[in-house]
């Protein structure tokens, strides 16, 4: 039976993205569309949005406004916004599948209280070949230690409003798991003036917005006489929608419980999904 599907953020990129996905598989029916209560589109079709999008789903603000409950709901919004769905879903029971970045520490504390009530996946990437490379910088990093300086350069569009990226800062938790130190406390973002000698055992970060990349990233081990770059490039958001879809999948069945795209892509050690 197809899962009943809502996606938030339904106007923007990712969301766009996704939803055009949804209504070509099978395996989902999607039933509506959020944005924000203030959004001008609310109440339009989704076919004003994309022609490949159906005239008979309308954009809505609210979860409630779906009967029966959807029971999974892809989310690529902004913190207040992930939270207030978040509500809804604990209390309809829905769960959710989550890409939004830049929670703050107390944000991500609600996250993981709701899952206790509901299933939930939290992903700063959802793409496979991005979750493979957390795995890589991880051991890299265990391999190589604190001789080697680490850099993590970072790309992507200009409408882009947080930086570092969400992914960015995951890169560097993966280096700073492997040394067993806090990123926070070694983190260094960008460089100006005299700034003096780098300091050993720090991770960098550069933030680049242009043009409309999709999103690059670079993790740059710089040792004595030799480098090592490890990269990632979107050439399109399908990657990281399809881990999304892939993330739904997942929850299906299950009544409660957080993951992350490792346990989703089988890649924690578990048997795959």
């Amino acid at each position: 039976m197809s899962l009943r599907m809502v996606v938030s953020g339904a106007t923007g990129r990712m969301g766009k993205t996704i939803l055009e996905l949804v209504v070509r598989d099978p395996s989902f029916a999607l039933v509506g569309a959020l944005e924000t209560p203030q959004h001008a589109d609310l109440g339009k079709p989704l076919s004003a949005l994309s022609p490949a999008l159906p005239d008979k789903i309308f954009l809505r603000a609210h979860l409630s406004e779906f009967s029966p409950a959807p029971q999974v709901l892809i989310d690529f919004t902004q913190p207040p916004a992930t939270l207030a769905y978040l509500k809804e879903a604990v209390t309809l029971k829905t769960a959710m599948v989550i890409g939004t970045t830049s929670f703050s520490e107390g944000e991500k504390a609600e996250i993981q209280k709701a899952a206790t009530a509901i299933p939930i996946v939290q992903a700063s990437n959802m793409s496979l070949g991005m979750n493979l490379l957390f795995s890589l910088v991880q051991e890299a990093a265990a391999k190589l230690g604190q001789t080697y300086d680490v850099e993590i350069v970072e790309a992507h569009h200009h409408h882009k409003k947080d930086a570092p990226s969400g992914t960015a800062l995951t890169l560097g938790e993966s280096v700073a798991k492997a040394w067993g130190v806090s990123l926070k406390e070694v983190s260094t973002h960008g460089r100006e003036g005299s700034v003096g000698e780098r300091k050993a055992g720090t991770i960098g970060f550069h933030a680049v917005r242009g043009g409309d990349i999709v999103g690059d990233h670079t993790v740059l081990f710089a040792g004595s006489g030799e480098r090592l770059e490890l990269t990632h490039r979107a050439q399109s958001r399908e990657p990281h929608a399809l881990g999304a879809l892939r993330a739904a999948r997942f929850l299906a069945g299950k009544s409660k419980g957080y993951f992350d795209m490792k346990a989703v892509l089988g890649l924690d050690g578990s048997s795959k999904p």
